[in-house]
Formats: C-alpha cells, structure tokens, sequence
C-alpha cells in the first residue's frame, strides 16, 4: 500500500474514533443500548483501520497521528454537538498537538 493511500485510511481511524468518542458520550456510560452498539462497532472499524495502516506507517507515528487527530477531531465535536467551549490554555494546547503532529509526520524519521 502506497504512503498516500495508508494517509487516507489513517483519516478513516480517526473519523471512526471520533465518532466512537461521540457515541460513547451519548450512550451516558454505557446504559443507552443504540449508541452503546454504535460506540463499539466505530471502535472495531477504527482498529481495524488503523492495523491497515501499521502495514506502511511505522506504529508509533501512525498512533502519534491517530491520537493527536481524534483528540482535535474529538474537541471540535465537543464544541459543536455538546456545547463544550475550551478556555484559552486548552486552545494552546491543541494548537500544540497539531505541532506535534506536523513534526511527527513531515519532519521525523523512524529507523526500521
């Protein structure tokens, strides 16, 4: 699988573990049957996902990138569906994982 196309599967992880961030938060701990199945299901899809990608992308840059992703994707979410607005310092610290993210992927090399 070429670099490009484990990029995009890589996406795909992280839309499925955010919305699996979201349907957890909905299934209020588990105890609200349709979002609990859908929680699970998301988070199969988003393992699967990102085994797929672990075939091209080294793991600890894959998962740095999956993590740093679904916690941006996640906070955006929680901005949107559930009202949660981040105070200054959790803004600089999410611009501080896009960073990091950046640097993982565009500047940092993993010896096989």
């Amino acid at each position: 699988m070429s670099n490009i196309t484990a990029y995009i599967i890589l996406i795909v992880a992280v839309v499925l573990g955010t919305a699996a961030n979201g349907f957890a938060k909905g299934s209020q701990g588990f105890t609200l049957l349709i979002p609990s199945i859908l929680t699970a299901i998301t988070i199969v899809g988003c393992m699967y996902t990102l085994s797929l990608v672990m075939k091209t992308i080294p793991v600890g840059i894959t998962y740095a990138s999956f993590a740093g992703l679904c916690i941006i994707a996640t906070s955006v979410v929680g901005i949107y569906k559930f009202n949660q607005m981040p105070n200054l310092y959790t803004v600089m610290g999410l611009v501080l994982i896009i960073a990091g993210v950046l640097i993982v992927n565009l500047l940092g090399k993993v010896n096989s």
